[in-house]
C-alpha cells in the first residue's frame, strides 16, 4: 500500500461520499486510492451521519422548534408511508418547521400532505414553500432606523471597497479599528476579535490559514444560513481582509453538508469576485461537512478538514498557534467575519455605537411560539419583548424561552425584559450563545422540552471523553425515569453529574449539555417536584 499524504488524508470524507457512503468495500477501495488505512477510513465514515447511513434518504428534524410543530407525528407518518425515514438533529431551519432533509437538501415547512404525496418514493418528496427554482429563503426583518453592520435586506455588492481600504490603512490601522469596534465573536464564545487577530500575528510560523466556521448546527440557530444566502459578498470580503492581514493565501470555508443552497451561492460569489480580480492572491476552498454537530467546535472542525473524525483537540495550544495542518489558523464564525467590511468602511467607533448595551448590531434568530419566526439584525441588547415585537408578537402566553440556542438553557417569562447580550444573560446563569431564541408558551411541557434537548446533546456527543459520553446519557436517562415515575428522587444526582461534565469534559459540548435540565429545574421547580 502506498504511503498517504496530508492532502490524500484530507480527501477521505469526500471520496467516501463520491462512492455513495459507507457501503461494503468502500473503506478498502478508498484505502487503496489514498494509502490511508482502511480502519481509519471506516472510522471517518462511521463518525459522520451523512456518510454512515447512505440508505437513509429522509431525515425528519426533531429539534425543539420542529418538535413543537409536530415533527414526531410527521416522522411516524413518513414511516407508515414506507419512506426511508429516521429522526435527525436540528437542520438549521427552525424558522420553517417541520424541516426534513431529503438526501442532502433541507426541505422547509413539510406537511403531512407532502409526505402522503410522495407515495413512498423519497425522490418525490417536496415542500409547498419551495420557489420555482426549487430553492427557499427564510424570513428576515429589516431594521429601518439606521444602517447596521450586515444589512441583510440589501442585495450583494462586489465592490470590495473595504478590502482596498484595509490595504491602505495597513495592519496597524485594521487592528486599531477592530479594537475600537469592540467586536466579539458572534458564534458563542464572544472572544474579542482584535485579540484573536493579534495573537496570530505574534506567531513565528509564516504559513497561515483562515477558516470560516459555517457548521451551523445549534438548535434554534439559523442566522449563518441566511447571511451566506443574502450577503455572501460581506462574508468573502471579510475573509479576504483577514487573510491579507495575516499573510494567508488559502481560505477554507467549512459549511455543514445540509447547506446545499448556501454552498451553491457561496461558490457563485467566489466566482464573481474571481472574475473581477478582486482578491488576486487569495484562494477560497469550499468544504462540505458530513453531519456532525461537534464540528462546530473549532478544533473538531480542523480535524474534519484534515480528513479525520471530528473530535476536539486539547487546548492549549490554540488554533492561532497550532491550527490547520499544524499551522497558525484564524477561525471565525460567519456573522463575525461578515461584520468586518462595515467596520473597515465606517470605522470601529461607528460599529461600537450601534448597540444598546454592548458594541455593534446582532443577528438574532427567533422561532417557536411567535407569529413571524425568522432572523432580525438589531442593535445588540434588545429585550425578548422587543425582539418578539419585531417578530409579530407572541402566540399564546409566554412561559419560557431559550435565549441563545440549546446550550443556553431556559429562562422564565419574568426575564423577558432583560437585555439579550452576553453580560446581562450571564447574570442569570445563561448565555447569548448563538442568539438562537426559542419561545415557549404555556401549552408546552418543560419536561418534554428538556428531554428533547438532552437527547440532542447525547446524540451529538463525539464520545471522546468519558464525562460527556457517559454524563450526557445519564442526564437523558434521568429525565426519562422522572417522566415515567414522577419521583424527584430520579433527579437526585443530576447536579453532581452536571458539575463533573462541566469540569472534566474536553470541549464546550460537555460543559453545557446539562444546562437545559439544571436551568429548567432552577426556574420551573413546580414542573419538577
Amino acid at each position: 500500500m502506498k504511503k498517504s499524504t496530508k492532502l490524500q488524508e484530507s480527501t477521505v470524507p469526500e471520496k467516501i461520499q463520491e462512492k455513495g457512503g459507507l457501503t461494503p468495500e468502500v473503506a478498502k477501495n478508498v484505502s487503496l486510492e489514498t494509502g490511508v488505512p482502511a480502519a481509519d477510513i471506516y472510522g471517518v465514515g462511521s463518525f459522520f451521519d451523512l456518510l454512515s447511513k447512505p440508505h437513509l434518504k429522509v431525515r425528519v428534524c426533531t429539534g425543539l422548534s420542529c418538535i413543537m410543530n409536530g415533527s414526531e407525528e410527521l416522522l411516524d407518518l413518513a414511516k407508515k408511508e414506507k419512506l426511508p425515514a429516521e429522526s435527525c438533529s436540528c437542520l438549521a431551519a427552525c424558522d420553517k418547521p417541520v424541516a426534513v432533509l431529503k438526501d442532502r437538501f433541507v426541505l422547509p415547512n413539510v406537511s403531512k400532505e407532502n409526505i402522503k404525496s410522495a407515495k413512498g418514493n423519497w425522490k418525490n418528496l417536496s415542500s409547498d414553500y419551495l420557489n420555482e427554482d426549487g430553492n427557499w429563503f427564510g424570513h428576515i426583518g429589516v431594521y429601518k432606523d439606521k444602517p447596521l453592520a450586515i444589512n441583510l435586506g440589501n442585495d450583494p455588492a462586489y465592490k470590495n471597497n473595504a478590502f482596498k481600504k484595509s490595504i491602505n490603512i495597513g495592519a496597524d490601522g485594521i487592528l486599531s479599528e477592530l479594537d475600537a469596534s469592540g467586536l466579539q465573536g458572534r458564534g458563542g464564545a464572544a472572544f474579542p476579535a482584535g485579540r484573536k487577530w493579534r495573537s496570530l500575528l505574534d506567531q513565528k510560523e509564516k504559513t497561515r490559514y483562515v477558516v470560516l466556521n459555517a457548521d451551523e448546527s445549534e438548535p434554534g440557530t439559523f442566522k449563518d444560513r441566511e447571511i451566506i444566502l443574502r450577503r455572501p459578498d460581506k462574508v468573502l470580503e471579510g475573509l479576504a481582509i483577514a487573510a491579507n492581514l495575516i499573510g494567508a493565501s488559502d481560505v477554507y470555508c467549512y459549511l455543514r453538508g445540509e447547506f446545499q443552497l448556501p454552498i451553491k451561492i457561496l461558490n457563485k460569489a467566489i466566482k464573481e469576485y474571481k472574475d473581477r480580480g478582486s482578491f488576486p492572491n487569495i484562494n477560497f476552498h469550499v468544504h462540505e461537512g458530513h453531519g456532525a454537530y461537534i464540528c462546530g467546535e473549532e478544533t473538531a472542525l480542523l480535524e474534519a478538514l484534515e480528513g479525520r473524525r471530528g473530535m476536539p483537540r486539547l487546548k492549549p495550544p490554540f488554533p492561532t498557534e497550532v491550527g490547520l495542518w499544524g499551522k497558525p489558523t484564524l477561525i471565525h464564525n460567519v456573522e463575525t467575519i461578515a461584520c468586518i467590511p462595515s467596520i473597515i468602511n465606517n470605522g470601529g467607533e461607528w460599529f461600537n455605537k450601534l448597540g444598546i448595551t454592548g458594541p455593534g448590531s446582532k443577528v438574532y434568530c427567533i422561532s417557536g411560539n411567535v407569529k413571524n419566526p425568522g432572523i432580525y439584525e438589531l442593535p445588540l441588547g434588545v429585550t425578548l419583548d422587543e425582539l418578539v415585537n419585531y417578530a409579530g408578537g407572541y402566540i399564546g402566553n409566554l412561559k419560557a424561552f431559550s435565549p441563545g440556542g440549546a446550550s443556553s438553557g431556559f429562562l422564565p417569562a419574568k426575564e423577558k425584559n432583560r437585555p439579550l447580550d452576553w453580560k446581562s444573560l450571564s447574570e442569570v446563569g445563561s448565555s447569548l450563545g448563538s442568539a438562537g431564541v426559542v419561545v415557549l408558551n404555556d401549552l408546552n411541557s418543560m419536561k418534554k422540552a428538556v428531554r428533547e434537548t438532552l437527547l440532542f446533546f447525547e446524540n451529538e456527543s463525539c464520545g471522546q471523553c468519558a464525562p460527556c459520553r457517559i454524563g450526557s446519557r445519564f442526564q437523558r436517562e434521568s429525565i426519562d425515569r422522572y417522566i415515567d415515575s414522577n419521583s424527584s428522587n430520579d433527579l437526585n444526582l443530576v447536579d453532581d453529574v452536571a458539575w463533573e461534565m462541566e469540569q472534566g469534559s474536553i470541549c464546550g459540548l460537555g460543559h453545557v449539555a446539562s444546562v437545559p435540565l439544571t436551568s429548567a429545574r432552577k426556574w420551573f421547580p413546580e414542573d419538577f417536584e
